[in-house]
Formats: C-alpha cells, structure tokens, sequence
C-alpha cells in the first residue's frame, strides 16, 4: 500500500495534539495520579507496559534493516509512549516504502 505510513503518523499527530491538551488542562504529570489511583489503574498501566515491549520486539527486527538507528527511538518511546511508537512505525514504512519505490 502506497503511502501507508500517513496512516500512523497522522495517528501520531494527532494522539499528540489530544495528549498536549490533556497536559495543559490537567498539568503535565496528570496521567500518574490515574495509574496509581487504584487497581485498574496500575492494570491500565502494566498493559501498556507489556504491549510497548511486544511491539518493541517485533518492530526492532525490520527496524535494524531499515537502518534505523534504535536509542533514539527507544528513548522517544520510552517518554511519549505510543505518539512515539506510532512515529516509528511511520518513518519504518516510510523507509521500506521508498527502498521499494526510490524517488527520482
């Protein structure tokens, strides 16, 4: 699919947007209070934490073969949970979009 990586980092634009505003009426530190406010909470919490690593997994393979450079992209995961990963999974196929298909 041609320009399929528009799809995931428009997701990311926008979860972006939301996530800023979410910081700026609820203050930046907002989102801890909600996972240690109880039990679904810390569930909450713990999902995300185990669906980052299994995307972590599966992503890094095709990544290292793009010629992605890794940290940085850990390290952008790591602080904006999935507004980075969804970037990631859009310059990855932006990658092997234009190693198919090289531009003139």
């Amino acid at each position: 699919m041609q320009r399929a990586w528009l799809i995931p980092a428009g997701l990311s634009l926008i979860f972006l947007a939301f996530s800023a505003y979410a910081a700026v009426v609820g203050g930046p530190t907002g989102f801890w209070t909600e996972h240690i406010r109880n039990y679904w909470g810390n569930q909450i919490w713990f999902d995300l934490l185990l669906a980052v690593g299994i995307g972590w997994f599966l992503i890094v393979p095709q990544a290292k073969e793009a010629g992605m450079r890794l940290l940085p992209w850990l390290l952008f995961v790591l602080v904006t949970g999935s507004i980075g990963f969804l970037a990631m999974l859009a310059r990855l196929l932006y990658l092997r979009e234009n190693a198919v298909n090289p531009r003139k």
